[in-house]
């Protein structure tokens, strides 16, 4: 039997069976694409992707072939300086294009041993008290310990367990896509910031050679989103708003997106979850969707390791639950409210005005990017320590850095007082005497995914969390 099938080899599936692959775990990824994807969706990764990578001894591979961007804009395409003092070691925003990424995070997932399966459809699943059965396209039968359903916003997953996908179909359509033009960039460049004044949903980008990457107001809303626009629709519509089409031809590819927001009622049914855009769908504003993908993941990794390799405290893996989902509901919250601050109408454009001005005062706008960044995060683990709940940012230790530390996807005791043990757990948890002039706590535990479980001094304490975490010790 098969520890756990994905269904999805997109940056949700590949980040989710790395993690598994990391614990021993069995993992396969089903994609029902024979090839990948040449749709570039996303273009970046925020300040807690880039931390995830960095924890994974993953970023060397994503800063070779990304820029660094510590520039504003990010909240409802309000032009603001990117704030200083933020709690990071990586205070930037690394543009890369989403198809590198899943390049990149796919050889790390076949280096960690990950089988990836492709022209692989899902098309049927029942589950028992032992397992999941699932079945493809061709009729073969496949057996696992759990399912995990990665596989987008109209998951097949989530449509077979019949979880609610509650929220708002879309008002409103764009349409995206890599062309080449025949208009000089400077020009396109002029156009595209006249246009801008009136119509924030308008954008060219120049990627070399004579291709832009091209963002225009669709006429309506589309049936069938899947059926991507021709060329001609296209053009008509840059004419429509730029009155000219910049020359535009030879399309690398063409497609459409819409502002609906939708979230899974629930994570887990049974042995089946639910992660990425199949658990959550939202308006690309601001950049989060691929972010709060690899992020879920990250959460969920370690926890159905946990279960799997049978040390999983109860209760661990239902938190995959109660941690995402109010993160999502989050992101959902303030993409609606940005997708408003982009309306034309009279009273949106005046509240954008008061935001703008808002923006001005440095705690606002670090506080809005921590929130788009997703460093702003905190779970709720409790009354105690400020840090508690938190992810810790990567510190400078006298023997290294903290994240280097991290590779592993193990917990680990960071231990400024020497005088700490973490005996008994010693296979799930690393116990690192170090010291930091960056950090002011004696002592903090850290989950695999890095967010902080426990700050002290006392072994009594640390005692009192280490099974709630890392399950029973071991004699």
């Amino acid at each position: 039997m098969i520890a756990v099938i994905v269904a999805g080899g997109g940056p949700t599936g590949l980040m989710l069976a790395s993690e598994l692959r990391l614990h021993g775990v069995h993992a396969l990824v089903l994609e029902k694409e024979a090839e990948p994807t040449r749709y570039v969706r996303a273009l970046g990764l925020h300040v807690r992707s880039v931390e995830v990578m960095d924890q994974r001894g993953l970023l060397e591979r994503f800063l070779a072939l990304g820029r660094q961007f510590a520039v504003g804009g990010f909240f409802a395409g309000i032009d603001k300086p990117w704030p200083d003092r933020l709690d990071t070691a990586h205070p930037y925003v690394l543009g890369i294009p989403q198809t590198t990424t899943e390049r990149l995070l796919t050889e790390h997932a076949t280096e960690v041993g990950v089988e990836v399966r492709r022209g692989c459809e899902l098309v049927g699943l029942s589950q028992d008290e032992d397992g999941v059965t699932v079945e493809l396209a061709d009729g073969t039968q496949l057996r696992s310990r759990y399912l995990v359903g990665c596989d987008g916003g109209r998951s097949t997953v989530r449509k077979l367990l019949g979880v609610g996908f509650p929220g708002e179909p879309a008002k409103v359509e764009t349409l995206l896509g890599e062309l080449e033009v025949t208009e000089d960039p400077a020009t396109v460049a002029a156009i595209v910031a006249e246009v801008r004044k009136t119509q924030l949903r308008f954008g060219a980008m120049p990627l070399g050679d004579g291709v832009h990457r091209l963002v225009v107001p669709a006429e309506g809303v589309a049936e069938d989103r899947t059926v991507p626009p021709t060329l001609e629709e296209f053009k008509q519509q840059l004419r429509a708003f730029a009155g000219t089409d910049f020359g535009a031809h030879s399309p690398r590819w063409l497609s459409r997106f819409g502002d609906a927001t939708r979230q899974a009622e629930r994570y887990r049914t049974g042995r089946v979850l639910l992660a990425g855009d199949a658990a959550h769908i939202h308006p690309p504003t601001g950049g989060q969707g691929l972010n709060l993908g690899i992020q879920d993941a990250f959460n969920l990794g370690w926890k159905l390791a946990a279960e799997v390799n049978g040390w999983a405290p109860e209760g661990l893996l239902d938190s995959y639950h109660t941690e995402r989902h109010p993160v999502a509901a989050d992101v959902l919250d303030n993409t609606r409210a940005q997708m408003e601050l982009l309306s034309l109408e009279p009273g949106p454009r005046s509240v954008r005005r008061l935001v703008s001005e808002l923006m001005d005062f440095e705690e606002v706008n670090r506080y809005l990017i921590e929130k788009i960044t997703a460093i702003g995060v905190r779970y709720d683990f409790g009354e105690g320590h400020e840090l508690l709940g938190r992810r810790m940012r990567d510190v400078e230790l006298k023997r290294g850095r903290l994240y280097a530390l991290m590779h592993g996807g193990r917990g680990l005791l960071l231990d400024q007082t020497g005088r700490l043990s973490v005996a008994g757990w010693a296979d799930r948890v690393d116990h690192v005497v170090d010291g930091s002039e960056e950090l002011d706590v004696p002592a903090a535990l850290l989950r695999p995914d890095g967010h902080v479980a426990w700050v002290g001094e006392d072994q009594q304490g640390l005692l009192s969390q280490l099974p709630r975490w890392f399950g029973a010790a071991v004699s």
